[in-house]
């Protein structure tokens, strides 16, 4: 495979930093960040410190970027936080945090990154969507309302970067072992993975999987969709 620039968000631990090996692993360069430093160190790998709601530092990012690697083939929207709360009981502070890091952070990426791309003619952008929305899981009415607008501006973003060449889709991850669904309870795991046609935990490999076929050079005409995994249907 030819070596491609990635850009992934979320990269300190669970399935961004996953995700980054597995890509520095296929030899190829990747430029990732979060709020917190990372202990990974590569020499084809390159960490940045910030909110992905701060416009300028995602502008720095995207610029650094370019001065070090001179393109940018694929972008990967993965940051994202939950917090499982009734509706009632969710304060708006938590509310608009999910919001700024899952929707906001992902259209950041995709306008900066996307300039980028407008002017290569040529991109991939994968952004990440939950099957909770699908599913509408209770007690996760804002972070799943955060990932079905991230849906919308794929579908969107899909149609007005295309002139340019570039793909824009989305994966929908059933829960994968990571901090994110660590402390939830054993018996709400079990009865959200009998929501899924195929009972079990996702993995890197199941996302990676999805995720290479929508960036693959034979993909060009595969844009504005979102492929949920587990057998979850919108």
């Amino acid at each position: 495979m030819e070596q491609k620039v990635f850009l992934i968000t979320g990269t300190s631990r669970g399935i961004g930093r996953d995700l980054c090996e597995y890509y520095l692993n296929l030899g190829h360069l990747v430029a990732g960040c979060s709020r917190s430093s990372s202990n990974l160190e590569h020499e084809r790998y390159t960490h940045f410190i910030f909110d992905v709601s701060d416009e300028k530092a995602v502008k720095d990012m995207v610029r650094q970027t370019i001065k070090k690697y001179k393109r940018i083939d694929v972008l990967l929207n993965n940051a994202g936080i939950a917090s499982m709360n009734p509706l009632m009981l969710t304060p708006y502070k938590t509310a608009v945090n999910i919001f700024n890091t899952n929707f906001f952070g992902t259209f950041l990426f995709i306008r900066e990154a996307g300039k980028v791309m407008i002017r290569q003619k040529k991109g991939r952008i994968v952004n990440f969507s939950t099957v909770a929305t699908p599913l509408r899981l209770e007690g996760e009415a804002i972070y799943a309302a955060s990932k079905a607008s991230v849906v919308s501006l794929t579908e969107i973003a899909a149609r007005e970067l295309a002139p340019y060449f570039i793909t824009v889709n989305a994966v929908g991850p059933t829960p994968t072992p990571t901090d994110l669904i660590r402390s939830v309870p054993k018996d709400k795991m079990e009865a959200l993975l009998n929501l899924q046609a195929i009972k079990r935990l996702g993995t890197i490999a199941d996302i990676a999987n999805v995720i290479g076929f929508f960036i693959d050079d034979k993909s060009d005409f595969i844009t504005g969709q979102t492929i949920y995994l587990g057998g979850v249907n919108p």
